[in-house]
């Protein structure tokens, strides 16, 4: 497994949100707090069970849709609504993953990790799209793992695509040179195209 895996394009969180993802380190919640620094949870609250990741922001903190107890960023949960007076156990803490935002994207990595995932450059967000095949294909279709450039017709500068396997499809967190903003209509067409040959080409492997 690798260390860092891309969840989502930066401006796609916005501050004060939370939303799901779906890696091989299982179903998180990753938020954003209202500074715009990123976290990311196992989509599991220690109480109940509820998905964080349907909980609301809070400032700087994560709370859960059903009885709101509350998370700061390393995920020590700091209050329950129900015992205002409480402080809270230190064991009572929701399942931090490391996660960071680096080059217009948010990525997680088991916690612990303490590399920084690979940064792409003088790139800008442009778009993230599901395609309908397993990362196997989609690597085999690309010809890199995680993160690499892909050169498509009528485009004058290539992409920078970081894939997430997301079980039976992968997500595509695609951006663009900063340096041609002019080309990020051409580059959406393009990716339509792309997307659809590489699933043509995954179902006549599968088939």
């Amino acid at each position: 497994m690798p260390s860092w895996t891309p969840v989502a394009l930066a401006p796609d969180l916005l501050p004060a949100t939370a939303m799901p993802a779906r890696t091989e380190l299982g179903e998180l919640a990753v938020w954003r707090g209202a500074s715009g620094r990123v976290s990311a949870f196992h989509d599991r609250c220690p109480h109940r069970g509820m998905r964080l990741s349907h909980g609301f922001v809070r400032g700087e903190m994560l709370s859960c849709i059903y009885h709101g107890w509350r998370y700061d960023g390393a995920g020590q949960c700091r209050k329950i609504p129900a015992h205002p007076d409480l402080e809270p156990p230190a064991a009572i803490r929701a399942g931090a993953v490391a996660c960071t935002e680096l080059g217009g994207v948010i990525w997680v990595a088991p916690a612990g990790t303490e590399t920084l995932p690979s940064d792409p450059g003088a790139v800008e967000p442009l778009r993230s799209l599901p395609v309908a095949a397993r990362i196997k294909a989609v690597r085999s279709a690309l010809s890199f793992e995680e993160m690499g450039t892909v050169s498509l017709p009528g485009l004058l500068s290539p992409l920078t695509i970081a894939l997430q396997d997301a079980g039976e499809q992968t997500m595509l967190h695609v951006l663009i040179p900063a340096s041609d903003p002019a080309g990020r209509i051409a580059a959406s067409r393009a990716l339509e195209i792309l997307r659809r040959d590489i699933e043509a080409t995954a179902k006549e492997t599968a088939a």
